[in-house]
């Protein structure tokens, strides 16, 4: 079963990857001495197929009037600025940098579009505050029937809800995450990163500590379904077949999850 992971270019034996991390590397070296238009355009012909990747997962879910080729013209600027950021000398994957710079590029322009009906976000809304209140009360994860009884619908209903708002869920986990002084960090952010300062390395294991808490706190499917998608690359189709459920039952259990753990961090930001 394909893993759907960021695609590398390059062939597969040991002397053609050793070529190509030594071309890569001098059209890094040239980009950043002289700021060559060349290498740049060569680096940008040789990641593209990271947008594709990239925006191939965030279609999942959206509304069928977004373009799959709107959001790979969106990441290419994403793609571009992280070309132009990128720091070599951080010994850092620049495969790993760029993702989170396409993805937000894609959804800054989703967003810029105003793309979510607000009958979703206001959902999307009421269910996260439900989940903060329960669970303060019950100082454990309430279940279904809890959350749909404080909303004042069925069961049924909620699932309905959940997948509404499926596509919110699906860009929003990278959204979840701020610091103090109200930035914001995505949760590729959270990546270690040779080249940062104590202050910034202490703030990454700060946010760590938090998610990995608030993750723990989720039931066993709502932590398989993260861990499969985010970690482990699986499409929310792969995780289907792999707990065997339907692809829209997963994506009902992804969207859960998310809102919890909106909900436990910014109730831990207050």
């Amino acid at each position: 079963m394909s893993t759907d992971s960021p695609p590398l270019a390059g062939g597969n034996t040991e002397p053609a990857r050793a070529g190509e991390a030594g071309m890569l590397a001098g059209l890094w070296t040239e980009l950043k001495s002289t700021g060559s238009k060349e290498a740049r355009d060569r680096l940008i012909v040789h990641f593209s197929p990271l947008v594709k990747y990239v925006a191939g997962r965030v279609s999942v879910g959206l509304p069928s009037y977004v373009e799959q080729a709107d959001l790979i013209s969106y990441g290419m600027f994403g793609l571009i600025d992280a070309i132009e950021k990128f720091e070599p000398e951080r010994e850092r994957r620049f495969e790993a940098y760029a993702v989170t710079r396409i993805k937000g590029a894609i959804i800054d322009e989703l967003r810029a579009m105003d793309w979510v009906p607000r009958s979703v976000r206001s959902k999307a809304k009421s269910i996260e505050t439900a989940y903060a209140k329960l669970e303060g009360q019950h100082l454990r994860a309430p279940t279904d029937a809890e959350v749909a009884t404080e909303l004042g619908v069925s069961e049924d209903d909620l699932q309905t809800m959940f997948t509404q708002i499926s596509f919110v869920g699906l860009v929003a986990l990278d959204e979840i995450l701020s610091v103090d002084r109200g930035e914001s960090t995505t949760l590729g952010d959270t990546l270690a990163d040779q080249g940062q300062g104590p202050t910034a390395a202490y703030e990454v294991v700060e946010m760590r500590q938090l998610l990995a808490s608030a993750v723990d706190r989720l039931g066993e499917r709502e932590k398989t379904v993260l861990g499969l998608y985010y970690y482990e690359g699986l499409t929310l189709a792969e995780i289907g077949d792999v707990l065997g459920v339907t692809e829209s039952r997963i994506c009902q259990i992804h969207t859960k999850a998310v809102l919890q753990l909106r909900a436990r961090l910014r109730k831990q930001e207050t």
